[in-house]
């Protein structure tokens, strides 16, 4: 009874003796979450998702020092118990860019260990860009060929099979479950807060698909006044330089459109948007009609506070006219066959529905810990009107519990548990399905100026109940003995403040890739192309290392460039590349009658082979730069990469697929990328410029220059090519630029000209792009 007395006496003092603190946006009013709040007294908190705290001193009064990522540091002093609400002012003059891929949190870029690009919503509004394959090709070191993204000359041609670059989604894969490969045009960009690019193996914390590189787009957070944004835009293509390239007798028009909304009230929040676009196309018979409608719903509880739950969607509908093989270079835009009798014509006309579903938890426990379960539900039809037999249909189950909890000492610790299952149904590759666990850990330890960061992963992975891919054997021992079913795979990197402004880094990372359904099972042909299955394909594995220095650049308050150099290597091992060759099963015999199973050209063709062991070394600058210099407003993204991508496969019959075999360089790759974006803008007018450089890609297929020759008789199957590529041997140099009109800062008239010179080029061989296109944009945000 004593003890209970003496309780109640002196529970009204600690209760009492509390500071009770609220955070919010000082020009929003929306809470600041995860704010960092030390007192002088020695306690430590994290504020909270209303951006609430709690402290007890021992005594008054107390400094307050809070600090939050975009905002001010503030120092305050407080003489007594109590609460209040302290307003927090973003830091204009302090420009950051904050990422979240690297560590699955959030990071100033400048202290990230490996190489990474942003682009900014910004760039792509302005430049019109509809998809965002087109808004990646905008960054240093990336390029788009047909579908295909490459990182670093990581990646050459597949045929639409595989990716060595990883595409995240709010923090999750988002690759088909069939080809294991991205579909640009379905992801929403009208949603995206930036993207952030990753160069370089990211495996340990995203998994298998991220040799390469990440791709990774965050939509964006709606406050609390709502959030309007619209744009409608429609574009003209010009006539091509080539009078023979033109096949229209009017210059095609194609049109898009989209609109968002975003609101949070109280503790439930949502955001909704809509896109639309059609184009009968530059290539006759590449026509691409979509719809597509995406958002999420979140809600924060009112009885736990630190909890947060929602669920994302999108979902499109679209229709297109694929071009895959050109008639010949003198008639690049129409399609082989021709596009009036689609039974011999290599156009395939498709329609699809993409579906993404993503319902996720995030909780912080007493402890501050934080606990996240993403989830995703990813469903693909692709029905092929011209060929039913090349329809398919694939979903993929994507679940991802991750515990972090952030040591006030400098120390971070991420760690979590991932399950993917897909499954296939298709008449082009057959029913497949495949089970993918995985275990990652990760720290982060900061001592003084120096961040150091660990983590390993460790996968398994089996298709249609056959393991053996992820086994790991211990040297080259390759007995069952010897070997672990789970692949592990490491991490490390280092930053070092050497000066205020001045950054160095250093990484090294490992990756898996494991055979997509696509690159194992295809068995079809596209006019003079055919494409054979391998079963035994194996996965490839590869890692990247890196060292580079960072340099911020400051003008006045408002404008900061950073400076980039890095010095890079990857190498792997088990390469999956489409290799040239014959591929009859010995229990069919040759035959030269064209009636027969057997016959000659039947059996020429594609196989997706581990044939490469390559290595690529190269050296890297970039400078971007954001804000203010008096009153010109200048942004830049700009940057130059030197690659030397070699083979270190000696196999004469390997080496004969190349079509230069004087050189060991790899196939689809070149020595030399340069990109470069600037806009200024004053009192409302903005100009910018781009330009876009590669050099000449020295090493194809050599079958699609000589073609097939069976008994003498040579069947093409890029006709004209050989001769197009010694014509145009000096890599490809295209500019574009364009001007913009704010109208009472809620309106906004874009005029762009993409390909400014109207300069022929090509991506991959046989794909000439766009020639110069004229666009109108008019944009609102309200």
């Amino acid at each position: 009874m004593k003890n209970i007395l003496l309780l109640i006496f002196i529970l009204p003092f600690f209760v009492f003796s509390q500071i009770s603190g609220k955070l919010i946006d000082k020009e929003s009013k929306d809470p600041v979450y995860g704010a960092k709040v030390i007192a002088s007294s020695g306690e430590k908190m994290l504020s909270d998702f209303d951006g609430k705290f709690d402290i007890s001193p021992a005594s008054y009064p107390v400094t307050l020092i809070i600090s939050a990522q975009t905002y001010l540091t503030d120092t305050l002093v407080i003489e007594k118990a109590g609460s209040f609400v302290h307003k927090m002012v973003e830091a204009v003059q302090v420009i950051k860019t904050v990422v979240v891929t690297a560590g699955r949190r959030d990071q100033d870029i400048e202290d990230v260990s490996i190489s990474m690009e942003i682009i900014r919503p910004e760039l792509f509004e302005h430049k019109c860009i509809v998809d965002l394959e087109q808004a990646v090709d905008q960054s240093p070191g990336v390029f788009a060929m047909d579908g295909q993204v490459s990182i670093r000359g990581g990646s050459g041609f597949s045929y639409g099979a595989g990716s060595r670059v990883l595409l995240l989604w709010n923090g999750i894969p988002i690759i088909s479950g069939d080809a294991g490969d991205t579909k640009w045009n379905t992801i929403p960009i009208e949603q995206a807060s930036q993207i952030e690019i990753i160069k370089g193996a990211s495996s340990v914390l995203y998994g298998s698909g991220a040799l390469n590189g990440i791709i990774s787009l965050t939509e964006r957070e709606p406050g609390t006044k709502g959030e309007f944004r619209a744009k409608i835009q429609g574009g003209i293509y010009d006539n091509p330089k080539r009078s023979t390239l033109k096949w229209w007798s009017s210059n095609p028009m194609f049109f898009s459109g989209d609109a968002y909304y975003g609101k949070m009230k109280k503790r439930f929040g949502y955001t909704v948007s809509v896109n639309g676009f059609t184009s009968p196309g530059f290539k006759k018979g590449e026509t691409e009609e979509r719809g597509r409608i995406s958002g999420s719903l979140f809600f924060r509880s009112e009885r736990f506070k630190k909890l947060k739950m929602g669920v994302g969607y999108n979902a499109q509908l679209q229709k297109t006219g694929n071009f895959i093989i050109w008639e010949s270079d003198t008639f690049a835009y129409t399609p082989s066959g021709g596009n009036d009798n689609l039974d011999s014509s290599s156009l395939t006309v498709n329609t699809g529905t993409s579906i993404s579903i993503d319902p996720y938890l995030k909780v912080y426990d007493k402890y501050n810990n934080l606990h996240t379960i993403k989830t995703r539900y990813y469903f693909l039809d692709r029905t092929n009107l011209t060929n039913a037999s090349q329809s398919t249909a694939s979903s993929v189950l994507y679940g991802d519990y991750q515990f972090q909890r952030k040591f006030l000492q400098g120390t971070i610790m991420t760690a979590g548990l991932t399950a993917i299952r897909t499954d296939v149904k298709s008449n082009l590759f057959g029913d497949h399905f495949s089970n993918n666990y995985a275990f990652y850990t990760q720290f982060e330890k900061r001592i003084n100026k120096l961040d150091l960061t660990g983590g390993v992963r460790l996968e398994y992975y089996d298709q249609d109940n056959q393991r053996g891919d992820s086994d790991f054997y211990f040297g080259n021992d390759t007995n069952a003995v010897s070997k672990l079913p789970v692949y592990p795979i490491f991490r490390l990197g280092a930053h070092y403040q050497l000066f205020k402004y001045t950054h160095l880094r250093a990484s090294f990372g490992q990756g898996i890739r494991y055979p997509s359904v696509a690159e194992r099972y295809t068995f079809t042909s596209v006019g003079a192309l055919n494409i054979f299955p391998n079963p035994n394909l194996r996965p490839e594995t590869g890692w990247a290392a890196e060292v580079g220095v960072k340099q911020v650049f400051k003008i006045g308050k408002n404008w900061k460039g950073i400076f980039d150099v890095a010095g890079f290597i990857n190498q792997y091992n088990n390469m999956m590349e489409f290799t040239f060759g014959t591929y009859k099963p010995d229990s069919i015999a040759w035959s030269i009658d064209p009636n027969d199973v057997g016959y000659i050209a039947n059996w020429f063709g594609f196989q997706a082979q581990n044939a490469e062991k390559a290595r690529i070394t190269g050296l890297e600058l970039s400078f971007n730069s954001q804000g203010k210099i008096g009153d010109v407003e200048l942004t830049s993204l700009i940057g130059y990469t030197y690659m030397k991508p070699i083979s270190l496969n000696r196999d004469s019959a390997y080496l004969t697929t190349f079509s230069d075999t004087t050189t060991t360089l790899l196939k689809y790759r070149f020595n030399h990328l340069a990109k470069a974006d600037i806009e200024a803008t004053w009192k409302g007018m903005s100009i910018g410029f781009s330009a876009r450089y590669n050099s000449y890609m020295k090493n194809i297929d050599r079958a699609f220059e000589d073609g097939i020759n069976v008994g003498g008789t040579v069947y093409p199957i890029l006709a004209g090519l050989k001769e197009y590529r010694q014509r145009n041997n000096t890599g490809s140099l295209v500019f574009d630029a364009r001007l913009g009109y704010e109208i009472k800062e809620n309106y906004r008239i874009g005029f762009v000209i993409n390909n400014l010179m109207n300069t022929e080029y090509v991506t991959r061989p046989g794909d000439v792009r766009a020639p110069r296109t004229f666009l109108l944009q008019l944009q609102v945000k309200l």
